[in-house]
């Protein structure tokens, strides 16, 4: 019988990995000091890189087409500041591709700047997921002077332009975003929203998956939503009845109302796994300012003057992010949180939902994700002893790691499950486990 799952019991994230480490003529190296370190979770501890567009990747030549600036972002000058501070703490970046700002003319598309950006995160190791390709949101005014036909028509180009032309360096994409509302959303009027009322939910998922799955069979695509109700996990189901194969769901927690609690963020995810199917917290938003009155339905509609990060709000802000992420990832169905944004500076709604001040200095709440991501759930370097066959225990996190010995050393991968792998220090001879050439 399986044990029930428990909120923030992390222990299924440590990973137990045997390393064989053998000198350069096969022998073992026994009885050996050798120094582990971690360089890299697998588990995706994301932010929006929605900041740095202009900074890596310039200035829109067309005003209207800054694809930050059509869903917040900082300007350069403070992004520079804040890039560093980024690098330290997340390995995921979302990138924004939202048609309207992407393509504001038909066929003048920002691919330049986008692909500048993402070949800079991409350098850094770190994993590029570009959002959405399907939304009704922000798409382009002049589609509404298309008929149905040719709006699916520049809908599936859309896809598919973007899915193949940044393949190999975006191949991971939320595919279409918030279906449940689509066909009735009534917040603006849009040629996606009109073209989903003669379709149904499940065709244009359709649509969005395959359309995008046929430009880069390899391309790893997300339903997200932030309706968690009944109607996602119907139309979750309606879609794999329907044959339509999806590689993850994604869960949206912006929490501008206030923090929703360890109980209530462990239960939807216990809902979301019967499926079966990895899940992304894709998009988690807690304010450091006061909370969104909670009569407000749709989080657009809350407008102020002024939104400012408070002491107070500042305390609250980071113990609900350690107890947000304490309860996500100790739930196994999890492989990413997504936090979104980093900075109060161009940020969404205007709203204190970053980790820095708009000034450029860290709120505690920075300090005390740091002190989880590349502390409590990270192993540095420590020194270990060789056993009288070579071999060394590591325990810790599913993820990249580096085993040195005086000036040579080899890195290996902890996978989830652990394993085992055979290595020397200065060059891979094979192993059980997976590993990589060492230098």
């Amino acid at each position: 019988m399986t044990a029930p799952r428990v909120a923030g019991d992390l222990a299924h994230r440590l990973e137990t990995f045997e390393l064989r480490l053998t000198t350069a003529d096969g022998r073992p190296l026994a009885d050996t000091e050798v120094e582990v370190e971690q360089t890299k979770h697998a588990f995706g501890f994301g932010n929006i890189g929605f900041d740095f567009i202009g900074l890596l990747g310039g200035a829109a030549h067309d005003p209207t087409a800054d694809a930050a600036r059509v869903f917040g972002g900082a300007d350069a000058a403070d992004a520079e500041k804040i890039l560093p501070r980024w690098l330290e703490l997340f390995n995921m970046v979302t990138l924004p591709f939202y048609w309207r700002g992407y393509e504001p003319r038909p066929d003048a598309v920002d691919q330049a700047r986008l692909r500048a950006t993402a070949e800079y995160f991409a350098a850094r190791g770190v994993a590029i997921k570009g959002h959405p390709l399907v939304w009704h949101t922000l798409a382009p005014k002049w589609l509404l002077d298309l008929d149905d036909d040719a709006v699916e028509r520049r809908l599936r180009g859309r896809v598919t332009r973007e899915v193949s032309e940044f393949a190999g360096l975006i191949d991971h994409w939320d595919a279409i975003n918030e279906t449940v509302i689509l066909p009735v959303f009534t917040a603006e009027e849009n040629a996606v929203t009109r073209l989903a009322q003669t379709r149904s939910r499940v065709d244009m998922v359709r649509l969005a998956f395959e359309t995008a799955r046929a430009a880069n069979p390899g391309v790893k695509l997300v339903l997200n939503d932030f309706d968690l109700s009944e109607a996602y996990e119907h139309l979750i189901e309606e879609c794999l009845d329907a044959g339509i194969r999806i590689d993850a769901l994604g869960l949206q927690t912006h929490m501008h109302k206030g923090f929703r609690g360890e109980e209530q963020i462990f239960e939807t995810i216990e809902r979301f796994s019967r499926f079966g199917l990895p899940l992304q917290l894709t998009e988690t938003t807690l304010l450091s300012g006061d909370i969104m009155p909670g009569h407000i339905t749709d989080l657009n509609d809350h407008v102020v003057d002024s939104w400012p990060s408070t002491p107070e709000g500042e305390e609250r802000q980071a113990d609900e992010i350690v107890r947000h992420y304490r309860t996500v990832v100790s739930h196994p169905a999890v492989e990413s949180l997504t936090y979104w944004g980093i900075t109060d500076a161009g940020s969404w709604l205007g709203a204190p939902g970053g980790l820095i001040r708009a000034d450029g200095s860290l709120k505690p709440s920075y300090e005390a994700l740091h002190g989880l991501v590349r502390g409590e759930w990270w192993h540095e370097a420590r020194f270990l002893r060789t056993d009288a066959d070579g071999v060394v225990q590591v325990r810790g996190f599913a993820g990249e790691y580096r085993v040195r010995k005086g000036e040579s050393d080899a890195e290996f991968t902890v996978p989830r499950g652990g394993g085992r792998a055979a290595v020397t220090v200065g060059g891979l001879i094979g192993g059980a486990g997976e590993s990589r050439d060492g230098r």
